[in-house]
């Protein structure tokens, strides 16, 4: 097949050739890593960069004619919330493409939002309160303390660090102050759900979806308060923290065959009630009475090599490639069922 392989980044001017050179010396981003598997599977493929010029992109896929585009963007013009910005262009202009539609990512990003369709479809989801930008907290909400303050549109744990975690109502309102004025969007405050730190992936769209083997952030309890075991930015992405608080990302340790199969079926219910498509990683908390809570829904999760999802497909029987082919392949059959 043609493959465009369509990424933002902050090279100007770079053409396919260019791209191609950072692959053979095998440097370490995502899309060259998918670039390099795709190749690998004898398809053709052409790279193509976006910085802040639509019309250049649209251009070049205009030029190549691309079976598939495999949408490997995370931002554009270094804002994660225009992400949806790139399949909506996709489909305004014909391509089929990879990934969630930009309703998913629209709906995901918003933590309100994707709390109320999933309680809609009956998934049990943290109770939650949002406070719009200059909203100041006037009294306790109708919520159980303690709370996790986060902003409401951003991922990746942005905006939430140890001091997220709140107990009262004066704490709450420095906390929802400091949101507004650090990322100026709303606040979303929501009730922390104690538990086991679960992250599941799925591959598939419609009935035919596979859980992939489900990945487990632990801590290590001698290094580590309860306050302190939740995912933040550091947690997730600084490694000298992680070595420091003894966190790691494992499969997830034994969960009875019950609460694994109840566990796959809301994540399942909340893909497809999400618009999700292809492929999405869901986190969820499991409580120490077996409880299942979803917190957040990602619609277009990290799949570089050696990270959660592409480690969960290994465990699944899959390497790099084929991780990789099976993502294309789970497109072209949602495309072709939709003829």
């Amino acid at each position: 097949m043609k493959i465009a392989v369509v990424f933002d980044t902050p090279r100007t001017g770079w053409e396919d050739a260019d791209f191609k050179r950072e692959v053979a010396n095998h440097v370490e981003e995502a899309e060259y890593e998918v670039a390099e598997a795709l190749m690998d599977r004898g398809h053709d493929v052409c790279m193509v960069g976006v910085q802040t010029d639509l019309k250049r992109m649209l251009d070049t896929l205009k030029d190549y004619g691309p079976d598939l585009v495999f949408n490997c963007t995370e931002a554009f013009e270094n804002q994660a919330a225009l992400d949806y910005v790139f399949p909506a262009l996709f489909e305004a202009e014909g391509y089929r493409y990879t990934g969630s539609p930009a309703l998913g990512l629209l709906a995901t990003r918003n933590k309100a939002m994707s709390k109320k369709v999933l309680a809609y479809h009956g998934i049990s989801v943290p109770g939650f309160q949002t406070y719009r930008p200059g909203e100041e907290v006037e009294g306790a909400p109708e919520l159980v303390f303690p709370l996790i303050v986060k902003p409401l549109a951003e991922d990746a744990s942005i905006g939430i660090s140890g001091a997220s975690i709140v107990r009262g109502v004066e704490e709450l309102a420095e906390r929802v102050a400091f949101v507004h004025e650090r990322f100026g969007q709303p606040a979303i405050a929501e009730e922390f759900v104690d538990g086991r730190e679960l992250y599941v992936s799925i591959l598939g769209n419609g009935a035919d979806l596979e859980i992939l083997p489900i990945v487990e952030m632990v801590w290590d309890k001698r290094r580590t308060k309860p306050e302190e075991r939740i995912a933040t930015r550091m947690a997730k992405w600084h490694v000298p923290y992680r070595e420091r608080k003894g966190i790691r990302n494992v499969f997830a340790r034994p969960i009875a065959r019950a609460t694994r199969e109840r566990i796959a079926a809301i994540c399942m219910t909340a893909y497809r009630a999400l618009w999700l498509h292809d492929y999405a990683r869901l986190d969820v908390r499991l409580t120490p009475d077996g409880q299942v809570s979803v917190i957040e829904a990602n619609a277009n999760p990290f799949i570089s090599y050696g990270h959660d999802m592409a480690n969960a497909a290994e465990k699944a029987g899959m390497d790099y490639r084929a991780f990789i082919q099976r993502i294309v392949d789970e497109a072209v059959k949602r495309y072709e069922r939709a003829r």
